[in-house]
């Protein structure tokens, strides 16, 4: 079988992921192995394959390759995420650009260009991982909104619904201009702002006075109620009891006295709108105050902002402005940087704003969840994020889990003509109870409640779900997959997705969902940017994956991502991953270079080098298997990068390799065969595919074999002090080559050692190992120093090499000497500044410190140019 001189990792990688493939050698069903099952992160619909997705699921696809060759069951679950507002985003703005608007279509209509687009789009990442090499089942890829998982959804609402989990209520949420809905906390991120502080005037009813109040947000004036201060304020006294007049709308209100005003903030005095300000809220509820709602669902004003009706928010704030400086209303502006709460999905500022919504009950819920992992029964890797989890979990807020959208799992509840709801799975269910409380209602006569859940509460069952747990408790799959092993994901979902998947895994299954969780850190450019779209700072992965191969991107990728620390990508990481791939590549081929003759007896080098590198991945393969225990997989790669490129390129083969045009002894080669057998075995999980090609041309194998089903290797043990005998030889023959680059002596040339037996003696067992890399004619032990050679020192032991007529004797005492007239006079110089009383007093004292180096090295080199010129004399 010929085989190529160049690797080419498109036409491998397309070749074997459909071997793969073919073979269903990713597929799982339950049988008598231990099972080892991931759930992938469900990406969106909407998404495409980018660098935070590369990460996250090399480190999956390495953890189930290795689970699937330890002999376990594995099964790594692929789907994805209905993703409501963002996905209802790209079908709203698909439409625009048809010329159609939301408005314009029914409910109905609307979800039938969503689907559309969802068939069209919502499988595009997926594909994507598949040339990353990801070994999903992809028989079981799962979407959120496919059959199975909506009813689980609805069924799971219902239940908690009759548990009284769930309830209705007019509630302050965060609402979306943009999208149209309101958003959970954990979607709100604060975003820093310049803007003004504006100082408002508030005049005094019947009274040629005025309280000074400040704000960020004038425009919200019109929902003002009341104005509160400090009963023990007393620059506030004067206003007290008494009633003041709201600019511009000429709303008179009370003042209010409460200790919740920062006597030291502003002036003193806190306009109250309790429709737009979750603290205002509270105000206004223990004071009975009214709430005005003044801004329409697309963050415009409504009627209550009077001549600003129907204009947008922001261009209100600019002309408000102009008009109550006009009006004398204004005292003055100044410039203030806070923190304003932002979308997640959309990016534009939301509005606090009462709104009735779907709410769950949180906190017994989160009771055995927090103690799951405070407890260790869920290990969180790296252990950090214990602390973000416990203060989250401990000050848990009931979840808003109702969406002003269309595209998603519809609330099913069903109000009835008087106003009053019931829930129930299915609209026949719901007209059932309905006829409870009246007898002559039809189905036509419900109406179903417009909005749907939030996204994350369909996901939060995925582990469940994914095996229909939920609508068949005690099927087959779900008893013999769940709970699943390890979750990998980012720490920026742990209250989104982490916290709520462990509240579901206790509420249906009681026991954990998994057992570890892994974070993974943030994909940022070299600068420490987190790579976006809007910065431009972010490499196509599928570039990446032409450019340098599947196989060299992992392991570029893998080389510096610890678990829960940040990834600084640089294009460096993959092109030294490839250049990995190359060097497994050109090793293979010098190996399958050589000429075999099985009449040739073993070479004792040889010999030795066989058993020492069985003993050294014996211990490297230990080493891995710790690594992967305490998920230092990055680590582990490293452990598989230096075993490959040092010690079985290196070293292994350098020791093996015959004489030039000479074949290699039979015994040597098959277990040179065997030992890359386990070292392919070894790699795969980290480099799949070139282990694949590799191990398929190393013999010759049958149809349906494959790496990916073969076993992980095991260790057989190993003695540390032949190892570390190994070591000092390492040392010995990297003294020669230094003596032989130093003293331009061609590696042809061969070379006499002599060695001086320190105190703890030498050990001569590994001299045939040393005589091969170093090229020695001869190899002598001597009682006292070789005059006229070079030497070095291995722990307490000398050795010499004569260098006689290796070297001109005269062409080396002359460059030397040369080199030690520079030297000094390099020293006087230095010494000329240190003598001087006015440099040593008055230069900085790190530039002091650096000629005192300088000094100190020159010095030392000194001493040895003469050490080198007395012996060649």
């Amino acid at each position: 079988m010929e085989i190529p001189s160049k690797y080419n990792p498109a036409e491998v990688e397309d070749k074997w992921y459909k071997y793969w493939m073919d073979q269903r050698f990713f597929h799982s069903v339950p049988d008598e192995r231990e099972p080892y099952t991931i759930v992938i992160p469900p990406p969106n619909v909407t998404g495409v394959l980018h660098m935070g997705h590369m990460l996250n699921n090399t480190i999956q696809d390495i953890l189930t390759r290795r689970a699937r060759m330890l002999g376990k069951n594995a099964c790594w679950v692929p789907g994805t995420d209905h993703a409501s507002i963002a996905t209802e985003a790209k079908v709203v703005a698909k439409l625009k650009d048809e010329g159609i608007s939301k408005t314009d279509l029914t409910r109905e209509e609307f979800l039938e260009h969503a689907w559309e687009w969802t068939h069209k789009h919502g499988g595009i990442i997926l594909e994507q991982l598949k040339k990353l090499g990801a070994s999903c089942d992809w028989d079981r890829t799962c979407f959120t909104m496919d059959e199975k998982r909506s009813e689980s959804v609805i069924k799971v609402f219902v239940d908690l619904y009759k548990k009284d989990l769930i309830y209705r209520g007019v509630r302050m949420v965060n609402w979306d201009p943009a999208a149209k809905t309101a958003l959970s906390d954990e979607e709100v991120i604060y975003k820093e702002q310049t803007g003004k502080l504006y100082y408002l005037k508030y005049k005094v009813e019947g009274e040629d006075d005025f309280a000074v109040v400040a704000t960020t947000r004038p425009e919200t004036i019109f929902g003002d109620v009341a104005v509160c201060v400090n009963p023990n304020d007393e620059k506030t006294a004067r206003f007290r009891g008494k009633k003041l007049i709201v600019p511009i709308v000429n709303r008179v209100v009370p003042v209010i006295e409460d200790e919740y005003v920062d006597m030291e903030f502003g002036t003193g005095c806190l306009k109250v709108t309790p429709a737009h300000d979750v603290n205002d809220y509270m105000l206004g509820e223990k004071y009975q105050l009214e709430s005005i709602d003044i801004f329409n669902d697309n963050g415009t004003l409504n009627e209550h902002g009077l001549h600003y009706d129907g204009k947008d928010r922001f261009d209100v704030r600019k002309e408000i402005e102009q008009e109550l400086l006009d009006k004398d209303l204004m005292e003055k502006t100044e410039a203030y940087t806070n923190n304003v709460g932002c979308s997640e999905r959309t990016g534009v500022p939301i509005e606090p704003k009462l709104s009735t919504q779907w709410f769950l009950k949180m906190e017994d819920l989160a009771k055995p969840a927090l103690s799951a992992v405070m407890d260790d029964i869920i290990k969180f890797v790296p252990e950090k994020f214990k602390n973000t989890y416990r203060h989250w979990m401990e000050n848990v807020r009931d979840w808003n889990i109702s969406r002003q959208l269309w595209w998603g799992h519809q609330i099913p509840a069903y109000y009835l003509p008087n106003g009053t709801f019931v829930v129930a799975e299915t609209a026949e269910k719901a007209l059932e109870l309905a006829q409870e409380k009246q007898p002559e209602l039809k189905l036509e006569d419900l109406r179903q409640d417009e909005d749907c859940l939030d996204t994350w509460f369909s996901s939060w069952l995925w582990p469940i779900s994914v095996f229909d747990g939920i609508n068949n408790p005690e099927n087959k799959e779900i008893q013999y997959y769940y709970p699943t092993n390890d979750l990998v994901t980012g720490p920026d979902i742990i209250f989104f997705w982490v916290a709520r998947m462990i509240v579901s895994g206790y509420e249906y299954r009681q026991e954990p969902c998994f057992k570890n969780v892994y974070f993974t850190g943030i994909v940022r450019d070299k600068l420490g940017r987190k790579m976006s779209k809007q910065l431009g700072n972010s490499p196509d992965p599928l570039d990446l994956i032409a450019n340098y191969g599947a196989d060299g991107v992992r392991v570029g990728m893998m080389l510096c991502s610890p678990a829960g620390g940040d990834l600084l990508f640089d294009e460096s990481l993959p092109q030294q991953g490839a250049g990995f791939v190359t060097k497994l590549w050109n090793s293979f081929r010098l190996i399958k270079g050589w000429d075999v003759d099985q009449t040739i007896p073993q070479p004792e080098h040889s010999k030795i080098a066989i058993e020492w590198f069985r003993q050294k991945f014996s211990q490297i393969v230990e080493q891995t298997d710790s690594h992967f225990d305490k998920f230092r997989i990055s680590d582990a790669l490293m452990n598989a990068y230096t075993a490959v490129r040092d010690e079985f390129s290196g070293w292994l083969l350098e020791l093996v390799k015959p004489a030039y045009q000479q074949p290699i002894d039979g015994k040597t080669y098959a277990e040179l065969i065997d030992i890359f057998d386990e070292v392919l075995r070894f790699i795969h999980p980290f480099m799949p595919f070139v282990s694949e090609e590799i191990w398929q041309y190393l013999k010759e194998r049958k149809e349906g074999e494959s790496i990916m089903i073969s076993s992980w290797p095991k260790s057989t043990g190993y003695d540390a002090a032949f190892l570390q005998k190994f070591e000092d030889a390492k040392d010995v023959i990297s003294g020669i080559r230094n003596i032989r680059t130093k003293n331009n002596i061609a590696n042809k040339d061969s070379l006499e050692l002599a060695v001086m037996p320190g105190d703890k003696g030498y050990n001569a067992e590994l001299n045939a190992v040393v005589s091969k890399l170093g090229n020695l004619s001869a190899y002598t032990e001597v009682s006292e120093e070789v005059g006229g050679a070079g030497s070095f020192l291995v722990k307490s032991s000398t050795f010499f090499i004569p260098l006689g007529e290796l070297v001109d004797v005269e062409e080396e005492l002359k460059k030397l000497e040369e080199e030690l007239k520079y030297t000094k006079g390099f020293l006087k110089s230095v010494m000329g500044k240190l003598s001087n009383e006015r440099f040593v007093s008055g230069a900085p004292e790190a530039v002091v410190a650096k000629e005192r180096a300088k000094q100190a090295d020159a010095e030392a080199k000194i001493k040895v140019l003469e050490e080198q010129i007395a012996k060649l004399k």
